[in-house]
């Protein structure tokens, strides 16, 4: 019930504005018909003085100082007029109030703390011989209560609003983390299915072409075709399957169950198949090889496969370069095609490059590919390599 009210007076400004007086005024009314002990006529000019008092509250929402200094100001009058008027100075109090939940610390306290003075000065100069001149004291007391407690509430009203905007701002936070971590899974799910299929497809192509230009002139030759086919296939049905199986894997499960992806160690077979599928593949290597890190190993993989599988697309039959070299440092691989195949008029979606970029980004390696000036493309990686062991100094 309580929070319904509330909510109401929230969505109705002018009639949370209006409420307070209207309670100041009818209070006033009561009380004034009943001094002595005794029912009787109301004070009108008390009651009179109060509703002018709490005339300003009106805009306490709006000009909460200015409203303070009306009500104290029509408070300080109704006292040097009607000193004998028990709710004086009530109006002040909801205006005290009202000013210190809506401005800052500093202006509350600053504003509360003078109009509390004035009124307590006033009160005690205007104090009957027959009362104690502390009963004064009683409006300061008043006062300053009423500014303690807008300022408790607001204090809390703050730390709450903050609270609720941390929560909000760590709930979009899991939102955007969870966004891109969902983002970050497709594009790498969407890479390797593409590195797959992308190469093994492309050399199921590239044979079955052969296997039909010489299934009537060289049957002999098409039926090797047609072997080497089959050996694709079935490696492209393993690696996916390995591939897909290490995606549906957890950072729970064991890493026993899961099929070991290739690396630089199957480069020999990987140039093999490009080399029976007619893609003229010279490798040159440094005879010391590195150690590389399991991520390293597959990115450097992955790319020789889709630099040597575009190589093969876009210009079979034309000689292709493959270089790696391990500096002190970083791992650089080049993929050189010198364009001298027969071109293909199909040109591709670019997510190949695309995918090789990224897949270098990650480990912490660059990759740049474009055409060569005297013709042919050119696919360059540097991968970084991890620092060599440091010697013992016992030793």
């Amino acid at each position: 019930m309580l929070n319904a009210a509330r909510a109401w007076f929230a969505r109705h400004e002018r009639a949370g504005d209006i409420a307070p007086g209207l309670v100041v005024i009818v209070v006033a009314l009561c009380v004034s018909m009943v001094v002595g002990g005794h029912w009787h006529a109301p004070e009108w000019s008390g009651v009179l003085l109060t509703a002018l008092a709490c005339a300003p509250l009106l805009y306490r929402s709006r000009r909460p100082v200015a409203v303070l200094a009306a009500a104290v100001a029509v408070d300080m009058v109704h006292l040097v007029v009607d000193h004998s008027t028990p709710l004086v100075p009530a109006a002040s109090m909801v205006a005290a109030y009202s000013m210190a939940v809506r401005t800052s610390r500093r202006t509350a306290w600053t504003a509360g703390g003078i109009a509390a003075l004035a009124v307590t000065v006033v009160a005690a100069l205007t104090t009957p011989p027959s009362k104690t001149p502390w009963s004064g004291l009683i409006a300061l007391d008043l006062l300053v209560a009423a500014t303690a407690v807008g300022v408790t509430v607001r204090s809390r009203q703050l730390h709450l609003a903050a609270v609720e905007e941390r929560a909000a701002r760590a709930e979009r936070t899991r939102e955007e983390e969870a966004r891109r971590r969902v983002a970050d899974e497709r594009v790498r799910i969407a890479r390797e299915l593409h590195d797959v299929v992308a190469h093994h497809i492309t050399l199921v192509n590239a044979q079955a072409g052969v296997a039909h230009h010489l299934l009537r002139t060289d049957p002999d030759a098409a039926y090797e075709a047609l072997a080497h086919i089959k050996e694709t296939s079935r490696a492209a049905l393993d690696e996916l399957r390995a591939t897909v199986g290490l995606l549906r894997q957890t950072d729970d499960d064991q890493p026993a169950s899961r099929e070991p992806l290739p690396g630089l160690a199957d480069l020999d077979r990987l140039v093999t198949s490009f080399r029976q599928s007619g893609l003229p593949v010279e490798v040159g290597c440094d005879k010391e090889q590195h150690r590389l890190a399991p991520a390293v190993d597959l990115t450097a993989y992955r790319i020789v496969q889709e630099a040597l599988t575009n190589a093969h697309k876009h210009a079979p039959g034309g000689p292709v370069r493959l270089t790696l070299d391990y500096g002190t440092n970083a791992l650089s691989i080049t993929v050189a095609n010198e364009g001298a195949g027969t071109p293909v008029d199909a040109p591709g979606t670019g997510h190949g490059l695309i995918g090789m970029r990224e897949r270098a980004a990650t480990v912490g390696g660059t990759l740049t590919a474009g055409p060569q000036p005297h013709g042919g493309f050119l696919v360059r990686a540097e991968l970084p390599l991890p620092p060599p062991p440091k010697e013992d100094p016992s030793s």
